[in-house]
């Protein structure tokens, strides 16, 4: 009996390990031992930025799917190692490579190129040591290889075009078990491509992939930049949490890029000058942010968004949009939040924002972007009326005590602090303020910087002419008419102010004219037209009002 009631002790002692063990178990994220793994769940693959290829390999060959699966694609043996199939909508025209499902090359059939006017724009494509692609892919594998990924063969079907003008295009690969289906969507006048990732598991064990979205570039300069005008390029992303990111090519050569790394909101992008190739992933759905170098100046922004586990037979989807086209602010703002901030006014922001919504609204008026400068010109003129009128003000008043400045510097001319002494008592007298003929400059100058901001950025006046010789506001002037006029313009307006009495100043105001429409060669007509308009409605309020003076001086 005895022996009975020990036995019955270490059953229930061994019964209380086994059991306070199982609740270790548990407590620390690991398996029952009382209940297995349901065979409809696997863990999650830790996922990193380095296990997105690369680059596509040619040789690269897809594995066959299984024989008779629900929806199979055709078999990839079937069909050539790579192919472009090409789609055109009346905003764009996409080469799309079956090796990968890349699209190769971005057409934009409303812009001209640059240098070449005679082509259209081309955003992605892969041309001599110019890099510029969106990429798409699984990350993750299974004991029959790696999951597909922007270097395995797809297969395409037929196009097929809706009478609202879409036209969609989808394309199959088999690897590692598991089937992606990528299906692009181009939609009439549309730069907004859809494109969905359809993961179908293959093999007889749940899987765990996460897709990835990658933009390449290089990190060449654009060849239409100039020391004068120079734009920017590179990686751009926004997070609701961190807002708007601009990251630089070097500062991720030296692995100094700084930028959010997890959200689930939000857009990755390349930007460049004018134009944008923004990937927009779901709403809501949990992501890594990276970017990196992938090979010799050339490097990556992307994003990794696991999908969940995947039971075998069953298929999980994504819905992707990329936006490939022009920094249309407007059309931005509809797309995805903070995505019209690709539009960089630089530190002008609060001045430059407001002043292209007043040229919006006039060029609405008016039909032409030049004449919507002038007719800006007029309205800030208009605006800063009685602050410059009380510059010019000034500046006759010095103009007509010139010959007495000009006494007291011979009679003091060898007591320079007598000579200050005196300037100051005549400037008490005639109440004179001598900073006050700074004011019209001092205020243009925010207003002057900001508009070259918004010649800079806004693609709406792109390649937009005003008459005659100017065929794009955003351009220098290939004449030089308005930097000249501009020239004679400032001669003027230094005839009207007060002469210098020391004769090296004298001379220097009259070399700055000519030294200011040097520098106009290189900047934007548009912001030069500005300026000549300016100096324009200038020399004639200066005129009237220094005559006044002069007149009143006189009796």
């Amino acid at each position: 009996m005895e022996l009975n009631k020990r036995t019955v002790l270490w059953i229930v002692f061994a019964i209380s390990l086994i059991v306070l063990w199982n609740n270790w178990m548990v407590a620390n994220g690991k398996q029952s031992l009382f209940s297995p793994a349901p065979p409809a769940q696997v863990a999650q693959q830790q996922t990193k930025p380095s296990d997105v290829p690369a680059a596509a390999q040619p040789g690269a060959a897809a594995v066959p799917g299984t024989p008779g699966a629900p929806g199979a694609a055709p078999a990839a043996a079937a069909a050539p190692a790579t192919q472009r199939i090409t789609i055109t909508t009346d905003v764009v025209k996409a080469d799309i490579d079956t090796l990968g499902g890349v699209i190769k090359r971005l057409e934009l059939l409303k812009f001209a190129d640059e240098i070449d006017k005679t082509k259209n724009k081309v955003l992605f494509n892969v041309s001599g040591n110019n890099v510029y692609l969106g990429q798409t892919g699984l990350v993750g594998s299974t004991p029959a290889g790696v999951m597909p990924n922007h270097a395995t063969p797809f297969v395409a079907r037929p196009l097929t075009r809706g009478a609202d003008g879409t036209v969609q295009l989808v394309m199959d690969a088999e690897q590692g078990g598991v089937r992606l289906t990528k299906t692009f969507t181009f939609r009439k006048g549309d730069y907004v491509i859809g494109i969905r990732h359809d993961v179908t598991n293959l093999t007889a064990a749940p899987v765990a992939p996460s897709l990835y979205l990658q933009l390449q570039h290089d990190g060449n300069p654009p060849p239409s930049d100039s020391w004068f005008m120079p734009s920017y390029t590179g990686p751009t992303l926004y997070t609701a949490e961190d807002k708007y990111q601009k990251l630089t090519f070097e500062d991720i050569e030296k692995g100094k890029a700084e930028h959010s790394t997890k959200a689930n909101n939000g857009w990755i992008a390349i930007s460049q000058h004018f134009f944008v190739s923004a990937f927009i992933p779901a709403d809501k759905v949990p992501r890594e942010i990276f970017t990196k170098k992938i090979a010799t100046n050339l490097y990556a922004i992307g994003t990794i968004q696991p999908l969940g586990t995947v039971a075998p037979g069953a298929t999980v989807s994504n819905d992707t949009r990329l936006y490939s086209g022009p920094q249309d602010e407007q059309t931005l703002e509809t797309i995805a939040p903070g995505l019209e901030l690709v539009k960089d006014y630089g530190m002008l922001t609060i001045i430059a924002k407001p002043i292209f919504w007043v040229m919006t609204h006039l060029h609405s008026l008016l039909g032409n972007w030049g004449w919507t400068i002038v007719a800006l010109t007029v309205l800030i003129k208009l605006l800063f009326f009685p602050l410059s009128a009380a510059g010019y003000r000034s500046m006759a008043k010095m103009r007509v005590v010139t010959p007495k400045m000009q006494a007291i510097r011979e009679r003091y001319k060898n007591d320079p602090q007598k000579m200050q002494q005196a300037t100051l008592e005549l400037y008490k007298t005639e109440k004179i303020n001598p900073l006050g003929g700074c004011l019209p400059i001092l205020v243009q100058m925010p207003v002057f910087f900001a508009l070259y901001w918004v010649l800079q950025a806004s693609v709406e006046m792109r390649g937009a002419p005003w008459i005659l010789w100017i065929d794009d506001l955003t351009r220098p002037d290939p004449y030089f008419i308005l930097p000249v006029i501009y020239a004679v313009s400032m001669y003027i307006t230094t005839k009207l102010n007060p002469q210098p009495t020391d004769p090296v100043q004298a001379k220097m105001m009259l070399f700055m004219p000519l030294a200011f429409s040097v520098v106009f060669f290189f900047f934007p007509s548009g912001l030069v037209l500005y300026w000549v308009v300016n100096n324009i409605l200038s020399i004639a309020q200066q005129w009237v009002i220094t005559k006044k003076f002069e007149t009143g001086a006189a009796k």
